[in-house]
């Protein structure tokens, strides 16, 4: 493939969260896009493809800069900045807003949130070995599998459940915490419910690692004396396995358990708590890595920073369905100008294209077989773990024998 169409070779992460060999998503797709063997006692968690530094693409059959690793696509785009089309060149120079992943999780992420744009370059200021990068990082969770997750805070009805049904949550925090949570009326402002359920969190988040520690273990004695124990109860206790003795495992308590099945997505904008808990799939952001955490992990802490970051919206989050653009093809959108992702699921025999538009995309085959092209290349081959670059203001056009299931990503075509 040569001009505005080009294969890339991408990157892999093997963050110990990840799926085990054959069981990961993830391997399957390094092992067709990289030519290596899957290692079947290794985790794979995460695909990268876009230009992030901490995980560049690179254009296959294309020699690089000397240093063996091939041209970066973001080294293409610096010398063919027209590929990216002059609106995003304007807006975000020669490079793109967008870092397009999938993700394979057998053990829950971090409690965590990422950083609006003005923290963003505070933390990266004051601590750029931990935040690599000054960009904020707004995402979408799009399941390939079915998907679990914990999203945003439980509605006020919910947390006092909690406090009451959860007595140790209720004795780490102390009683006048519980009781501010509990005192809470409808009628309330936002701003002092908001208020009122930070400091219930940031005292939980802040506990004694000690008293943490006993907390879980009344907690876990106090389940195996009961008959039945409920839904949330038995992910607490699976998270326990995972994550002993850690504060996270009680937080979760407070946040939405959602379960996504494949073709449903979760949309989280800047500063919304959040962690993944088991599942593979489709994942896309701003360019940025910066994450903060303060539960489930082995990794970073910053409990201080994250309390204090985040918007405490209550409530279940809006679970996205997508809108059907034909009937193959469906678009997942959301209220950021750096990135939409399209779902498109081809039956045997049939055909679809996407149109052309201002900005560049980045299309994945995650199963199956089919042809390509586009007005620049010839039709080709494109089967499972195939990654391609499309330049902006061509038109993909894509049909099977078989069966596809392919996925794109773009910048936002409401802000082209």
């Amino acid at each position: 493939m040569t001009g505005g169409v080009q294969r890339l070779r991408c990157s892999v992460k093997n963050y110990e969260w990840g799926k085990i060999g054959t069981e990961s998503v993830v391997a399957g797709l390094c092992e067709k896009n990289c030519g290596v063997e899957i290692a079947l006692e290794k985790p794979y968690a995460e695909f990268w493809m876009g230009t992030h530094e901490s995980g560049p693409s690179v254009l296959v059959g294309c020699d690089g800069d000397g240093d063996g690793e091939g041209l970066s696509l973001r080294s293409w785009i610096e010398r063919n900045p027209g590929v990216v089309g002059d609106g995003v060149v304007k807006k975000w120079g020669c490079d793109l807003p967008f870092l397009f992943k999938v993700l394979s999780v057998a053990k829950a992420l971090s409690i965590q949130a990422h950083p609006d744009k003005s923290l963003a370059k505070r933390l990266h200021k004051s601590q750029p070995d931990i935040y690599k990068d000054d960009n904020h990082k707004p995402e979408m969770a799009l399941a390939v599998t079915e998907f679990e997750a914990l999203c945003g805070f439980v509605s006020i009805k919910e947390l006092k459940d909690v406090l009451q049904s959860v007595p140790e949550i209720r004795d780490l925090v102390g009683d006048a915490y519980g009781k501010q949570v509990l005192s809470i009326h409808s009628e309330d402002q936002e701003d002092k419910v908001k208020i009122h359920v930070k400091s219930l969190f940031t005292q939980l988040m802040s506990a004694n690692k000690g008293l943490v520690s006993d907390a879980i273990s009344k907690f876990k004695n106090r389940l195996n004396s009961k008959e039945e124990i409920t839904v949330k109860e038995q992910l607490v206790l699976r998270l326990e396995k995972q994550y002993c003795n850690d504060v996270g495992v009680l937080a979760a308590f407070l946040m939405n358990y959602v379960k996504l099945k494949p073709g449903q997505a979760l949309c989280l904008g800047a500063n919304e708590l959040h962690a993944y808990v088991s599942g593979d799939c489709i994942e896309c952001m701003a360019t940025s890595d910066n994450v903060v955490r303060a539960g489930l992990t082995p990794k970073n802490r910053d409990v201080q920073t994250l309390c204090s970051m985040l918007t405490y919206k209550l409530d279940f989050p809006e679970i996205l369905e997508g809108t059907s653009v034909n009937k193959y093809v469906h678009k997942y959108r959301p209220p950021f100008e750096e990135f939409e992702v399209d779902r498109c699921i081809l039956p045997m025999g049939a055909s679809t294209s996407f149109p052309a538009i201002a900005g560049p995309s980045i299309f994945l085959v995650v199963k199956g077989e089919g042809r390509a092209r586009t007005d620049s290349f010839d039709e080709e081959t494109i089967s499972t773990g195939d990654v391609l670059f499309v330049s902006a203001n061509l038109e993909f056009i894509l049909k099977t024998e078989t069966h596809l299931e392919l996925y794109r990503a773009g910048v936002n075509s409401e802000f082209l």
